[in-house]
């Protein structure tokens, strides 16, 4: 697939614009290519959703959410077409990407029912005839910034509320993830979405991304990035003021208690260390270990990831795919060498593959570093790849303090039996979502979003409408007589 600009309602093909071309992560093969966005195409977007932002926002809606509805339709019937060319662009295996796609359709569905539910309120008022009422209108034209490594989920997280509140929105897509992307917008523009409000324009994020960031007429951005690209949105965005949603960079730590069930740990560390081969804001980078189990829990945990067995996506089975490419390989070995270099031992993995088809991708073989210095890049440094740093606490007060001694502050994991202990202790962590007994941190009702320099503002349940609504307040002087 050959893919351009989703600009006014239509596909753009224009020349002279840069390519960026679109390898299989486990075979080198070309699987396609995207033009890429400059300021120029960014600010011809902008016109086309300044040209309908007023009648989209003055659309019920009710049809705004029939809309979101029927694109979450036509997502649902071509899923397994977006999901194979998700795992050629991407790497993930197809089940993982099936869920991904099919969890961002369910994701427009919410928010279809979330746009009927944008209610204003009448205040108490101060003196007798005066009445006082607060309503939320759209923010206006919007911009949307979206990673390579789950792309079709977060472009829905940023699109779905959105359209929903009546915004029009410009989405800078990954370059290296565009082309699932391009079905998805072919869903939402045959699902009746009027022309202009949605612009889909891949690019690079210092070219494209900062353009959207600057643009003075974009009243609102939403990026899902690491915190130096977040910190450089901000910089652009201070400009004109321009509001912020920032989902940034973490490094969870994943603590596990001396009462924990440690077969269920470990496996929940593994899957959660290890799905999207590490390549997820909320994946493991450090496991915390109380000292009395943490020698049984590493050898559950290296055994689980000797196991872990390597493959293209689209093969039946396969559960652990490529990374993206060799950098992030790279940044996975100078972490690996750094952490040895420092004291820590490999307990499993910690090289690439390179017998037979393996040769061919970009493989790294699922990696656990114990006795990882508290001063290690992979102790400090969010590596995004399939590593997984450890080390053992002496007592909770310790803990604690490890847990929280980063700038990171997204997601963290505890395991345990005594869930009073374990709630003591999670209101202790300085982090915007928390998995007890659990590896997940996100749930489509309830807001997803980081702490200290993981982030600003939430996405996901009602909270992820905030971004793009005003709050306007109406003092009106009523009579006070019936005469």
């Amino acid at each position: 697939m050959d893919r351009g600009f989703f600009i006014d309602g239509q596909w753009l093909l224009p020349d002279g614009k840069e390519t960026f071309v679109i390898n299989d992560p486990a075979t080198g093969e070309k699987v396609g290519s995207t033009l890429l966005a400059d300021g120029a195409i960014v600010g011809q977007a902008v016109a086309a959703a300044k040209r309908i932002e007023k009648s989209f926002a003055d659309m019920p809606a009710a049809e705004r959410a029939v809309i979101l509805v029927r694109a979450a339709e036509l997502i649902e019937t071509r899923v397994e077409d977006m999901a194979l060319l998700l795992t050629r662009e991407q790497g993930k295996p197809v089940p993982d990407n099936r869920k991904e796609i099919l969890f961002g359709a369910t994701v427009l569905r919410y928010y279809a029912g979330e746009a009927t539910r944008i209610f204003g309120s009448l205040r108490p008022a101060s003196a007798p005839g005066i009445k006082n009422v607060v309503t939320y209108q759209p923010a206006g034209v919007a911009g949307a910034i979206v990673p390579w490594n789950y792309p079709v989920d977060l472009y829905c997280w940023k699109v779905g509320p959105a359209l929903a509140a009546g915004c029009p929105i410009i989405v800078k897509s990954p370059h290296e993830t565009p082309l699932a992307i391009a079905m998805l917008v072919d869903c939402l523009h045959e699902a009746g979405l009027p022309k202009g409000c949605l612009a889909d324009v891949p690019g690079y994020g210092p070219v494209a991304g900062a353009a959207i960031a600057r643009h003075p007429e974009i009243r609102v951005i939403s990026a899902t990035a690491s915190i130096a690209a977040g910190q450089e949105i901000m910089r652009n965005a201070a400009e004109n003021l321009k509001r912020v949603c920032l989902e940034l960079g973490g490094h969870a730590p994943f603590i596990v208690l001396a009462d924990a069930d440690l077969e269920a740990a470990a496996k929940a560390a593994h899957r959660r260390s290890f799905s999207n081969m590490g390549q997820i804001c909320i994946t493991v980078n450090r496991i915390l270990v109380d000292r009395r189990v943490h020698n049984e829990f590493a050898s559950i945990l290296a055994d689980l990831a000797d196991q872990t067995e390597l493959g293209h996506g689209v093969a039946p089975g396969v559960a652990y795919g490529p990374v993206l490419n060799r950098s992030v390989i790279d940044r996975v070995e100078a972490h690996r060498q750094d952490a040895v270099t420092k004291g820590g031992r490999v307990i499993a993995g910690g090289y690439a593959p390179t017998e037979g088809d393996f040769a061919r991708g970009h493989f790294y073989r699922p990696t656990v570093i114990d006795d990882a210095p508290l001063d290690s890049l992979a102790m400090t440094e969010e590596t995004f790849g399939p590593l997984a740093a450890m080390t053992a606490f002496d007592n909770h007060a310790q803990m604690i303090e490890m847990a929280n001694s980063l700038e990171y502050g997204l997601a963290a994991y505890m395991y345990g039996a005594d869930l009073e202990r374990m709630w003591t202790i999670a209101d202790r962590l300085e982090f915007g979502g928390i998995g007890l007994n659990v590896n997940d941190v996100s749930e489509l009702q309830a807001p997803f979003g980081g702490w200290k320099m993981s982030g600003l503002g939430r996405e996901l349940g009602p909270e992820g409408l905030e971004a793009y609504l005003e709050t306007k307040f109406l003092k009106m002087r009523v009579s006070a007589s019936l005469e």
